[in-house]
């Protein structure tokens, strides 16, 4: 590592929130101790990074040379560890990743499928330095696209830059960047603000927090190069305090950047100034709103206002003021250093460079994935993703977080970009991707969602506040076996009102989930209205269970487990289901031996 003496091995402890959460800190420590105990200071070195990205498996360890991977480590796993690879030179092969299907073990990281089919530019550095270390960052190239936009390049050619690229906003719009920028420019007015929205509120989603966490030195070089672009000297970084390892290390990369002439008055002896400021939000969602994260940060209540004017020529105090997410950000010193040309050669025609996904949900790997845009559904899901937990089948994705929209089965195959994703009935959204398998009751997911975005509207215009409380009210009535004819109708009527008529992106895709639903799983929500049943047996009011006889080996466990005693039987008498005394907890199916599978549910 840089500023470091050479070792022979290099021990990367992943220190990302997930990580932590695992106790990779129990780890490093227990690390830090055999090699003191062993006198092995001089051999290896433990350093704890930023987020490695395979969250599922943590706390996760790479060792260099070489690229082995270990997982779920414990803190007693060290002394083996040091004991046998360190000072034997052999891997210990029961720590390391094992293929899904065949079980063999994979050493080295870059042939795991997880990381192997991914291509990474924002999340380049993932796993690789330590996020407190700058030298770190400059290390491995860190801030040469800065020095090279403040001293080799004019704002216009910043701009053509990123208008090459074709990079567009990934915080869920998808704005051209360079457009965006331009307009900014071109603003009149001495003073210009330059912004980034980490203030991410998406259920499932953990993208920009890692990024902050894992290379927060990234996502300042991309605001520099912003500012010189639009001709801002002050910023803001917008988190919500809900982050604190980001927030801390944010605060870290700033006080380190300022102290060596990155930030601050005549940045590189340019004459160029750049003050920024961490904002901490109070976890609301709309304050991803653009407009309303800029009143958010005014001081006043975070409410969305009509647009235009655009942020861009009237956004934060009245002065044009570029915003951008973390992701954009962190995309952006690789465009300077190596052209928007050869950003715009990955993707598809319209949606260029890659784009980073929180895979969640019914997948094995769980985790960051970043692929170039047009990637297929099917790709991420079932070869980086490793398929569905527990060998069940694939009957959605959810994309775009609470007001996006769900994907079926039957276009699983949709490559992963703006207009694809759009097309398919959901939005891309900031990259929050929720696996969900055959259990999953669609109806029951809008109702999740939209209870989500019911708490989480502003209230400030009349369609999104009444009509996502109208729309919750009704997939309630669904789910709670009270629906109605005309009710399917009446969420459709809702859905396109709310859409049509909301303020702010909150409101016009909050109908989202209900309408791809609809689009997609119609039958099941006419099996819960006409049929007063529930597929996939997960609405409680809808849910019947009983004992078949013929299976039932009167082996108690459902008796025993029963939470309010409805459940009649003795040894060698087969068991009934009071059904007057059932409250469809499901116990008793969750209990009876696989080999016997005598509870039915309908």
């Amino acid at each position: 590592m840089a500023g470091e003496p050479a070792k022979q091995y290099h021990l990367l402890v992943c220190g990302g929130t997930g990580c932590h959460a695992t106790r990779s800190l129990q780890v490093i420590d227990r690390l830090r101790e055999e090699i003191r105990l062993r006198q092995l200071a001089d051999k290896a070195l433990v350093v704890e990074t930023g987020c490695n990205g395979f969250c599922a498996q943590g706390p996760v360890m790479t060792v260099y040379p070489g690229g082995i991977f270990y997982q779920y480590l414990k803190p007693e796993d060290a002394g083996e560890i040091i004991e046998e690879h360190v000072l034997k030179g052999v891997p210990v092969e029961r720590l390391m990743y094992k293929d899904q299907v065949t079980g063999r073990a994979i050493p080295k990281m870059k042939d795991i499928p997880f990381f192997s089919l991914q291509k990474t530019i924002a999340l380049r550095h993932r796993g690789l330095i330590d996020p407190e270390k700058i030298e770190d960052y400059i290390g491995r190239g860190g801030y040469q696209a800065a020095a090279k936009a403040l001293t080799e390049m004019t704002s216009e050619e910043i701009i053509a830059e990123l208008k090459a690229s074709g990079l567009r906003g990934r915080g869920g719009a998808g704005f051209p960047t360079g457009v965006k920028w331009e307009f900014a420019s071109k603003s009149q007015g001495p003073v210009k603000y330059v912004c980034c929205n980490a203030d991410e509120g998406d259920p499932g989603a953990f993208m920009d927090r890692s990024v902050l966490e894992a290379d927060p030195h990234a996502v300042l070089e991309g605001m520099i190069i912003a500012a010189k672009a639009i001709g801002a000297h002050h910023g803001y970084i917008y988190c919500r305090a809900e982050y604190p390892l980001a927030l801390r290390r944010l605060s870290i990369a700033m006080e380190q950047a300022k102290a060596l002439g990155l930030l601050g008055e005549d940045i590189l002896c340019t004459g160029f100034r750049l003050d920024l400021e961490i904002y901490q939000g109070a976890g609301a969602f709309v304050c991803g709103e653009e407009t309303a994260l800029m009143t958010s940060i005014e001081g006043k209540r975070g409410m969305p206002r009509p647009r235009p004017p655009f942020p861009a020529q009237k956004g934060l105090w009245g002065k044009p003021t570029v915003l951008n997410n973390v992701e954009t950000y962190a995309n952006v010193p690789q465009i300077i250093a190596n052209g928007g040309l050869w950003y715009a050669s990955l993707g598809t025609e319209k949606s260029k460079g890659t784009k980073v996904f929180a895979l969640t949900g019914n997948v094995n790997n769980v985790g960051l994935v970043e692929v170039p845009m047009g990637t297929p559904l099917s790709t991420v899901v079932l070869e980086i993703g490793g398929g569905i937990k527990k060998g069940k089948k694939f009957k959605a994705a959810q994309l775009g977080g609470p007001s996006g929209g769900c994907i079926p089965a039957q276009h699983m195959d949709v490559g992963l970009d703006f207009e694809s994703v759009t097309a398919a009935g959901a939005i891309m959204g900031s990259g929050g991707l929720i696996v969900m398998d055959e259990d999953a009751c669609m109806v029951d997911v809008a109702r999740f969602f939209m209870d989500f975005c019911k708490d989480e509207s502003c209230g400030k215009c009349t369609p999104c506040r009444e009509g996502t409380r109208r729309m919750l009210q009704v997939l309630e009535r669904i789910t709670k076996g009270q629906g109605q004819q005309g009710d399917i109708e009446l969420l459709e009527e809702l859905a396109f009102f709310v859409k049509d008529a909301s303020l702010c992106g909150l409101g016009q895709t909050a109908p989202n989930p209900v309408l791809s639903t609809l689009r997609y799983f119609r039958s099941e929500y006419e099996a819960h209205i006409g049929q007063q049943r529930c597929p996939a047996g997960v609405c409680t009011a809808l849910v019947h269970y009983e004992i078949d006889p013929e299976k039932c080996k009167a082996c108690g466990m459902c008796k025993k487990k029963c939470p309010v005693d409805a459940i009649e039987g003795a040894p060698k008498v087969v068991h009934r289901i009071i059904q007057e005394k059932c409250i469809r907890c499901g116990t008793c199916y969750e209990v009876c031996p696989k080999k016997f599978s005598a509870i039915m549910r309908t």
